[in-house]
């Protein structure tokens, strides 16, 4: 008899163990998605933000830069394709594609002596290019705890239990091909 309730607790506390170590797994891999969600929505309020800025400075420019058309035609359209329910991939992928075409619009503000000397767009360039150092800031933590989610649910215990909970890998943000080509400046040696 002493042999079956030794038996018995040995069960017993197998099972406690077991049961707590896939409590905790569980609660930290939790905390993680919840931490991924947040800077997502920090990086979306940043977005937002970027998104009612833009027909500001649309505006202020436009009467001057009859020439430049396209340029203001591309910030304008992806403008308007913001939507912050698409999947995140997407919204990264377009977050991109709008920083590209801001950098393009104030590439060309350079080139007019006008619009350098408007204060309402040198202010509206300077909260863009502020919210767009923003927006870097907040993909970087983005990346780090979609970095710490992914480790954590490839790690024992907790890819043993991924299938169960539905945990799959999230991706990062992460640069284009043609963003890592070094650029063209248009500078040549004498």
């Amino acid at each position: 008899m002493p042999m079956l309730a030794a038996a018995v607790f040995a069960v017993i506390m197998l099972i406690a163990i077991v049961g707590f170590i896939g409590f905790a797994t569980y609660n930290d891999v939790i905390a993680l998605i919840q931490r991924v969600d947040k800077a997502w929505a920090n990086i979306d309020v940043a977005l937002k933000q970027r998104h009612d800025m833009l027909p500001n400075l649309v505006a202020a420019v436009r009467d001057v830069m009859s020439f430049e058309q396209t340029v203001l035609e591309d910030v304008t359209r992806l403008r308007n394709a913001y939507d912050p329910d698409r999947p995140i991939p997407e919204q990264g992928e377009l977050s991109s594609e709008t920083s590209r075409a801001i950098r393009s619009l104030f590439a060309v503000v350079e080139n007019y002596p006008t619009l350098r000397s408007e204060a309402n767009v040198l202010s509206l360039q300077a909260e863009i290019e502020r919210i767009e150092g923003i927006i870097a800031d907040r993909r970087e933590l983005y990346n780090d705890q979609v970095y710490r989610y992914n480790t954590r649910i490839a790690q024992v215990p907790a890819v043993l239990y991924a299938g169960w909970f539905g945990w799959v890998r999230r991706d990062s943000f992460a640069a284009r091909d043609e963003d890592r080509l070094r650029p063209d400046v248009g500078l040549r040696p004498a």
